[in-house]
């Protein structure tokens, strides 16, 4: 999911991701688009907890700030497996990152309509109803279980990161009409070799 705060707007200036903890250099995975089969498939339950995992994690971190976003699923960088990462201050605050690791929405209230995107559907965006309140359920990248509440844009991340892990879209909370305009949108600049 991209960042939309007013800092995020795209210019002409380097990006640089935030600096992570570890002195391991990061790896930057390219963020697959919309059309790639692994976007709209149900991913596999994570059942190996180790180093590889939390390397994954990391990495996932370093590509989702590298691409201007405050969440990311693993079936983005291609890997069809229930992982997640979240960080709705884009790098600013560490303490903000959030690993889950087969999660799922146990409980959700209230309802928010705001706009949305989604990295694997670069330059589209389109209002979506979610809850405004989300208690979500995961592992961590050893294994523990928690629970973690989301409000506004903490619950709509969760959402949108959960559903990615689920095989969809956010192109799939819009209207018919909606969602058709973009896809023959998407089509166009395939055709163009722009997508």
């Amino acid at each position: 999911m991209p960042d939309k705060s007013p800092t995020s707007e795209a210019t002409t200036t380097e990006i640089v991701a935030p600096e992570i903890s570890s002195a391991t250099p990061r790896k930057i995975y390219p963020v697959v688009k919309y059309g790639a089969p692994v976007l709209e498939k149900s991913a596999a339950v994570i059942t190996k907890f180790d180093a590889e995992l939390e390397e994954l994690a990391e990495d996932m971190f370093a590509s989702m700030y590298a691409a201007q976003g405050v969440g990311l699923a693993a079936p983005q960088i291609g890997k069809s497996i229930r992982l997640a990462v979240v960080d709705v201050t884009g790098g600013k605050n560490a303490e903000a990152k959030i690993v889950l690791v087969n999660p799922e929405v146990i409980h959700g209230e209230g309802e928010k309509r705001e706009e949305e995107g989604c990295l694997s559907i670069p330059g589209f965006r389109g209002y979506v109803v979610r809850p405004q309140f989300v208690t979500v359920r995961a592992q961590d990248t050893k294994g523990e279980t928690f629970e973690i509440r989301g409000e506004d844009l903490l619950a709509r991340a969760f959402c949108h990161e959960i559903d990615h892990l689920n095989g969809i879209l956010f192109l799939q909370h819009l209207s018919m009409l909606k969602r058709d305009l973009i896809r023959r949108k998407i089509k166009k600049l395939k055709k163009q070799g722009e997508w």
